[in-house]
Protein backbone atom coordinates (compact mmCIF):
# COMPACT_ATOMS: atom_id res chain seq x y z
CA UNK A 1 0.00 0.00 0.00
CA UNK A 2 1.51 3.36 -1.02
CA UNK A 3 2.06 5.84 1.76
CA UNK A 4 0.48 9.28 1.72
CA UNK A 5 2.78 12.17 0.95
CA UNK A 6 4.07 14.13 3.94
CA UNK A 7 2.61 17.25 2.31
CA UNK A 8 -0.87 15.71 2.40
CA UNK A 9 -0.41 14.96 6.09
CA UNK A 10 0.83 18.49 6.73
CA UNK A 11 -2.24 19.95 5.04
CA UNK A 12 -4.56 17.98 7.31
CA UNK A 13 -2.59 18.90 10.42
CA UNK A 14 -2.56 22.60 9.56
CA UNK A 15 -6.29 22.62 8.82
CA UNK A 16 -7.18 20.87 12.07
CA UNK A 17 -4.92 23.20 14.04
CA UNK A 18 -6.62 26.20 12.44
CA UNK A 19 -10.06 24.81 13.26
CA UNK A 20 -9.63 23.25 16.70
CA UNK A 21 -6.47 24.58 18.36
CA UNK A 22 -5.57 28.13 17.38
CA UNK A 23 -9.03 29.64 18.01
CA UNK A 24 -8.90 28.32 21.59
CA UNK A 25 -5.38 29.57 22.32
CA UNK A 26 -5.58 32.27 24.97
CA UNK A 27 -9.35 31.86 25.22
CA UNK A 28 -9.81 28.71 27.32
CA UNK A 29 -12.39 28.81 30.08
CA UNK A 30 -11.58 27.22 33.43
CA UNK A 31 -14.01 24.37 32.73
CA UNK A 32 -12.19 23.58 29.46
CA UNK A 33 -8.99 22.52 31.26
CA UNK A 34 -8.62 19.52 33.56
CA UNK A 35 -5.83 17.34 34.93
CA UNK A 36 -5.40 13.76 33.76
CA UNK A 37 -2.79 13.44 36.49
CA UNK A 38 -1.21 16.06 38.77
CA UNK A 39 0.71 18.46 36.53
CA UNK A 40 -0.57 16.78 33.34
CA UNK A 41 -3.39 18.91 31.92
CA UNK A 42 -5.73 18.23 29.03
CA UNK A 43 -7.94 20.78 27.28
CA UNK A 44 -10.94 20.67 25.01
CA UNK A 45 -8.54 21.53 22.17
CA UNK A 46 -6.53 18.34 22.77
CA UNK A 47 -9.64 16.18 22.64
CA UNK A 48 -11.30 17.89 19.66
CA UNK A 49 -8.10 18.02 17.61
CA UNK A 50 -7.27 14.37 18.25
CA UNK A 51 -10.74 13.26 17.14
CA UNK A 52 -10.52 15.32 13.95
CA UNK A 53 -6.98 14.18 13.17
CA UNK A 54 -7.84 10.52 13.81
CA UNK A 55 -10.77 10.62 11.42
CA UNK A 56 -9.02 12.50 8.63
CA UNK A 57 -5.74 10.57 8.79
CA UNK A 58 -7.53 7.21 8.72
CA UNK A 59 -9.44 8.43 5.67
CA UNK A 60 -6.15 9.47 4.06
CA UNK A 61 -4.70 5.98 4.53
CA UNK A 62 -7.43 3.32 4.42
CA UNK A 63 -6.73 0.40 6.72
CA UNK A 64 -4.63 2.45 9.11
CA UNK A 65 -5.24 2.70 12.85
CA UNK A 66 -4.55 5.37 15.45
CA UNK A 67 -2.67 5.59 18.72
CA UNK A 68 -3.50 9.00 20.16
CA UNK A 69 -2.41 10.42 23.49
CA UNK A 70 -5.91 11.17 24.72
CA UNK A 71 -7.40 7.90 23.46
CA UNK A 72 -4.65 5.94 25.21
CA UNK A 73 -5.48 7.77 28.43
CA UNK A 74 -8.91 6.12 28.22
CA UNK A 75 -7.70 2.76 26.85
CA UNK A 76 -4.04 1.84 27.36
CA UNK A 77 -4.58 -1.32 25.32
CA UNK A 78 -4.43 0.80 22.17
CA UNK A 79 -0.64 0.82 22.55
CA UNK A 80 -0.66 -2.80 21.35
CA UNK A 81 -1.53 -1.47 17.89
CA UNK A 82 2.09 -0.32 17.60
CA UNK A 83 3.12 -3.99 17.47
CA UNK A 84 0.61 -4.99 14.80
CA UNK A 85 0.80 -5.19 11.02
CA UNK A 86 -1.45 -2.23 10.21
CA UNK A 87 -0.02 1.24 9.60
CA UNK A 88 -0.37 3.27 12.79
CA UNK A 89 -0.82 7.01 13.11
CA UNK A 90 0.76 8.23 16.36
CA UNK A 91 -0.89 11.48 17.42
CA UNK A 92 -0.12 14.15 19.98
CA UNK A 93 -2.75 16.77 19.17
CA UNK A 94 -1.26 19.48 21.39
CA UNK A 95 2.27 18.77 22.55
CA UNK A 96 3.06 21.29 25.26
CA UNK A 97 -0.44 21.42 26.72
CA UNK A 98 0.84 23.10 29.89
CA UNK A 99 2.21 25.95 27.77
CA UNK A 100 -0.93 26.07 25.64
CA UNK A 101 -3.22 26.29 28.66
CA UNK A 102 -1.05 29.02 30.19
CA UNK A 103 -1.13 31.12 27.02
CA UNK A 104 2.53 30.47 26.15
CA UNK A 105 3.12 30.06 22.38
CA UNK A 106 5.30 26.96 22.77
CA UNK A 107 3.19 24.06 21.57
CA UNK A 108 2.75 22.00 18.42
CA UNK A 109 0.98 19.03 16.90
CA UNK A 110 3.01 15.84 16.40
CA UNK A 111 2.07 13.16 13.88
CA UNK A 112 4.02 9.99 13.21
CA UNK A 113 3.29 7.05 10.93
CA UNK A 114 4.71 3.64 11.81
CA UNK A 115 4.30 0.09 10.62
CA UNK A 116 5.54 -3.07 12.32
CA UNK A 117 7.55 -0.97 14.75
CA UNK A 118 9.32 1.07 12.08
CA UNK A 119 8.84 4.82 11.77
CA UNK A 120 7.95 5.88 8.24
CA UNK A 121 6.87 9.52 8.39
CA UNK A 122 6.90 12.50 10.74
CA UNK A 123 5.04 15.81 10.75
CA UNK A 124 5.55 18.42 13.48
CA UNK A 125 3.45 21.57 13.12
CA UNK A 126 3.79 24.77 15.14
CA UNK A 127 0.67 26.75 14.17
CA UNK A 128 1.54 29.96 15.98
CA UNK A 129 4.93 30.44 14.33
CA UNK A 130 3.79 28.72 11.12
CA UNK A 131 6.55 26.14 11.12
CA UNK A 132 6.08 22.64 9.74
CA UNK A 133 8.83 20.02 9.90
CA UNK A 134 8.51 16.89 7.76
CA UNK A 135 10.55 13.72 7.44
CA UNK A 136 10.24 10.41 5.62
CA UNK A 137 12.48 7.48 6.44
CA UNK A 138 15.49 7.62 4.13
CA UNK A 139 14.46 10.89 2.45
CA UNK A 140 15.80 13.57 4.78
CA UNK A 141 14.04 16.30 6.71
CA UNK A 142 12.61 19.70 5.85
CA UNK A 143 11.31 22.77 7.66
CA UNK A 144 8.76 24.77 5.66
CA UNK A 145 9.95 23.04 2.51
CA UNK A 146 13.66 23.72 2.98
CA UNK A 147 16.14 20.97 3.83
CA UNK A 148 17.26 21.14 7.45
CA UNK A 149 20.36 19.87 9.19
CA UNK A 150 21.46 19.35 12.77
CA UNK A 151 24.14 21.54 14.33
CA UNK A 152 27.79 20.93 13.53
CA UNK A 153 29.44 18.61 16.07
CA UNK A 154 31.43 20.32 18.80
CA UNK A 155 32.92 19.74 22.22
CA UNK A 156 30.43 19.33 25.08
CA UNK A 157 31.48 22.67 26.58
CA UNK A 158 30.32 24.38 23.38
CA UNK A 159 27.02 22.53 22.96
CA UNK A 160 23.67 23.97 23.98
CA UNK A 161 20.73 21.69 24.69
CA UNK A 162 17.86 20.54 26.86
CA UNK A 163 17.88 18.26 29.90
CA UNK A 164 14.69 17.14 31.63
CA UNK A 165 15.93 17.55 35.19
CA UNK A 166 12.45 17.81 36.63
CA UNK A 167 12.21 14.02 36.29
CA UNK A 168 15.49 13.46 38.14
CA UNK A 169 13.86 12.45 41.38
CA UNK A 170 12.12 9.64 39.51
CA UNK A 171 15.21 7.94 38.19
CA UNK A 172 17.54 10.16 36.15
CA UNK A 173 20.96 9.18 37.54
CA UNK A 174 22.29 11.55 40.19
CA UNK A 175 25.65 11.58 38.39
CA UNK A 176 24.00 13.20 35.37
CA UNK A 177 22.31 15.83 37.50
CA UNK A 178 25.66 16.67 39.12
CA UNK A 179 27.58 16.66 35.84
CA UNK A 180 25.23 19.01 34.03
CA UNK A 181 27.68 21.69 35.18
CA UNK A 182 30.10 20.21 32.61
CA UNK A 183 27.95 21.39 29.71
CA UNK A 184 26.70 24.90 28.86
CA UNK A 185 23.40 26.25 30.20
CA UNK A 186 20.46 24.22 29.02
CA UNK A 187 16.75 24.88 28.64
CA UNK A 188 13.49 23.00 29.04
CA UNK A 189 10.79 24.31 26.73
CA UNK A 190 8.24 21.80 28.05
CA UNK A 191 7.43 20.91 24.45
CA UNK A 192 9.26 18.02 22.79
CA UNK A 193 8.01 19.05 19.34
CA UNK A 194 9.58 22.50 19.53
CA UNK A 195 12.76 20.98 20.96
CA UNK A 196 13.01 18.38 18.18
CA UNK A 197 12.51 21.08 15.54
CA UNK A 198 15.29 23.07 17.21
CA UNK A 199 17.54 19.99 17.14
CA UNK A 200 16.78 19.28 13.48
CA UNK A 201 17.63 22.85 12.44
CA UNK A 202 20.77 23.24 14.54
CA UNK A 203 19.32 25.67 17.10
CA UNK A 204 20.01 23.07 19.82
CA UNK A 205 22.87 20.58 19.85
CA UNK A 206 21.49 17.91 22.15
CA UNK A 207 18.54 16.74 24.23
CA UNK A 208 18.42 14.31 27.14
CA UNK A 209 15.04 12.74 27.90
CA UNK A 210 13.73 10.23 30.39
CA UNK A 211 10.03 9.90 29.58
CA UNK A 212 9.58 8.46 26.08
CA UNK A 213 5.88 8.35 25.31
CA UNK A 214 5.58 7.42 21.61
CA UNK A 215 3.43 10.45 20.74
CA UNK A 216 6.15 12.72 22.16
CA UNK A 217 9.23 11.10 20.64
CA UNK A 218 8.60 8.69 17.75
CA UNK A 219 8.11 11.37 15.09
CA UNK A 220 10.63 13.79 16.61
CA UNK A 221 13.34 11.16 16.72
CA UNK A 222 12.75 10.33 13.04
CA UNK A 223 12.98 14.03 12.19
CA UNK A 224 16.25 14.37 14.10
CA UNK A 225 17.73 11.25 12.50
CA UNK A 226 16.74 12.33 8.99
CA UNK A 227 18.33 15.74 9.66
CA UNK A 228 21.63 13.91 10.26
CA UNK A 229 21.52 13.44 14.02
CA UNK A 230 22.35 10.46 16.20
CA UNK A 231 20.29 9.24 19.16
CA UNK A 232 20.50 6.35 21.60
CA UNK A 233 19.82 5.38 25.18
CA UNK A 234 22.78 6.01 27.47
CA UNK A 235 23.47 2.26 27.47
CA UNK A 236 23.87 2.43 23.67
CA UNK A 237 20.53 0.88 22.77
CA UNK A 238 18.59 2.39 19.85
CA UNK A 239 15.21 4.07 20.09
CA UNK A 240 12.23 1.76 19.54
CA UNK A 241 8.69 3.01 19.09
CA UNK A 242 7.49 -0.14 20.86
CA UNK A 243 10.07 0.15 23.64
CA UNK A 244 9.58 1.15 27.29
CA UNK A 245 8.30 4.67 27.85
CA UNK A 246 10.75 5.27 30.70
CA UNK A 247 14.51 5.43 30.10
CA UNK A 248 17.53 5.96 32.32
CA UNK A 249 18.48 8.56 29.73
CA UNK A 250 17.84 8.95 25.99
CA UNK A 251 20.28 11.31 24.33
CA UNK A 252 20.10 13.02 20.92
CA UNK A 253 23.26 14.66 19.53
CA UNK A 254 24.65 15.97 16.21
CA UNK A 255 26.52 12.75 15.45
CA UNK A 256 27.78 9.56 17.09
CA UNK A 257 31.13 11.06 18.10
CA UNK A 258 29.55 14.04 19.86
CA UNK A 259 27.01 11.68 21.44
CA UNK A 260 29.84 9.71 23.06
CA UNK A 261 31.53 12.93 24.18
CA UNK A 262 28.31 14.12 25.80
CA UNK A 263 27.77 10.77 27.51
CA UNK A 264 31.25 11.01 28.99
CA UNK A 265 30.66 14.58 30.15
CA UNK A 266 27.31 13.73 31.70
CA UNK A 267 28.06 10.35 33.25
CA UNK A 268 31.80 10.41 34.01
CA UNK A 269 33.16 10.62 37.54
Amino acid sequence: MPLPSPEAVATIVAEVAAEEIVPRFGHLRADEVSDKNPGDPVTVADVAAEKALSRRLKDLLPGSVVVGEEAVEADAGLLDLLKGDDPVWIIDPVDGTTNFAAGLPLFATIIGLARKGEMLLACLHDPIHRKTALACAGDGATLNGEACRVAAPSEPKNMYGTVKLRFGERGLPETIIKNCQNVPPFIDLRCAAVEYMALATGALHYALYRKLKPWDHAAGNLLHTEAGGFSAHLDGGPYAVTGPDISHGFLSAPDESSWHALVEALTGD
